[in-house]
């Protein structure tokens, strides 16, 4: 039998958070919600989430189906196995969620859909979603590396409970999670309420998706938040230049007041934030001096980078080259032409700690092709 076409890989979204800041309400709508659609939910324990039995339709050995069509499933052996054995069922669903543990890393979760390649034809990693209780971060920052990792290794950050603090502590809770991640698209939610078309399906994870649905997706100069005299975003971490991206600012604040507050340039308003994001603009690039840098960048600094994310003009290349990678693992492809009147220029975001900003500015500035 011959596949003429292979099936639209399903999307993935890995959801994490610590404990208490929602995510158990989050995964319940999830499974219960008449949403239409049909999730498979993959959890550490089923026990965990609290699901009453009566939803429970009939069950095999880790599968639980729920009465709305989606599905649950306990990560008991090996999350490979469990997405294989999902990607076997007939009427597959619209996309796969995978919770991970509170105190969990989401970096090898994410590496799984990144890396795996029997996984990757079925699947593919769409974003991941950082949950942040917003009454309790700034005591989670104070004493967890983790909770810090989570918000930085996130494309969307759901900053919940948001009605438990004053609209001033609110402020410099979105102002915090700015410094650690100036890329997420933030939303703030009251007892993990949103419209799940909001969190999935984003192609967050995917660079050139995300660089479609938003060009200036890497730029300093966002064209969507225009800053008043009174703005809370920092634009100076660090002392330096900085990219400033606020996605899609019209949508996921127009049903809120957006409270601006005036902080000290880049610093986190809560606490000394220990990780940073380096962001690079140069020319043209020169091939033979780009890949051995990137990947030896990559290899000395591997486990300090959380996210890599760039576009890469190569001399004499008519496309465009996207480069992302997670920790060490780095992997590009070519996107689509430059377009006319498109300045060619490359552009690349590292965010992870203790990075020697000097060292990666004029190291990347080496790679460049020599001007005539």
């Amino acid at each position: 039998m011959t596949e003429t076409a292979l099936p639209k890989p399903i999307p993935v979204t890995v959801l994490t958070g610590y404990l208490g800041a929602g995510k158990t309400t989050l995964l319940n709508r999830i499974l219960t919600d008449n949403h239409g659609k049909k999730y498979a939910v993959i959890v550490n324990e089923f026990g965990e989430i609290g699901i009453d039995n009566d939803l429970i339709v009939e069950s095999d050995e880790e599968i639980y189906e729920m009465n709305n069509g989606c599905i649950c499933c306990t990560v008991r052996g090996d999350l490979i196995r469990v997405v294989e054995g999902l990607m076997r069922r007939p009427g597959r669903f619209d996309a796969i969620i995978v919770e991970t543990t509170g105190l969990a890393d989401p970096v090898p979760v994410a590496q799984t859909f990144f890396m795996d390649d029997d996984v990757r034809q079925k699947t593919e990693l769409d974003a991941v979603v950082a949950l942040v209780d917003a009454k309790h971060l700034p005591l989670r920052l104070k004493d967890s590396r983790e909770a810090e990792d989570q918000i930085a290794f996130a494309d969307v950050v759901l900053i919940n409970k948001t009605d438990l603090v004053s609209p001033e502590e609110l402020a410099r809770i979105e102002a915090t999670v700015r410094v650690i991640n100036p890329s997420a698209r933030i939303h703030r939610t009251t007892r993990s309420e949103i419209d799940l078309t909001k969190i999935l399906d984003q192609g967050a994870f995917n660079l050139e998706r995300a660089l479609e649905n938003d060009p200036h997706f890497l730029d300093h100069d966002h064209p969507d938040h225009v800053c008043g005299p009174d703005c809370g975003h920092d634009h100076h971490h660090h002392g330096h230049d900085h990219d400033h991206h606020h996605h899609d600012h019209d949508h996921h604040h127009h049903d809120h007041d957006h409270d601006h507050h005036h902080h000290d340039h880049g610093v986190s308003p809560i606490h000394d934030v220990t990780v940073q994001s380096i962001s690079l603009r140069g020319g043209e690039m020169n091939p033979d001096r780009f890949f051995p840098w990137i990947q030896k960048i990559t290899q000395t600094d591997g486990p300090n980078i959380l996210r890599l994310k760039g576009i890469i003009a190569f001399a004499g290349d008519d496309e465009r080259y996207v480069v992302q990678g997670v920790h060490m693992i780095v992997e590009g492809d070519h996107q689509r032409a430059w377009k006319d009147g498109e300045k060619r220029e490359s552009r690349l975001v590292f965010i992870g700690r203790d990075l020697d900003r000097e060292k990666i500015e004029r190291t990347f500035k080496a790679c460049e092709a020599q001007q005539a």
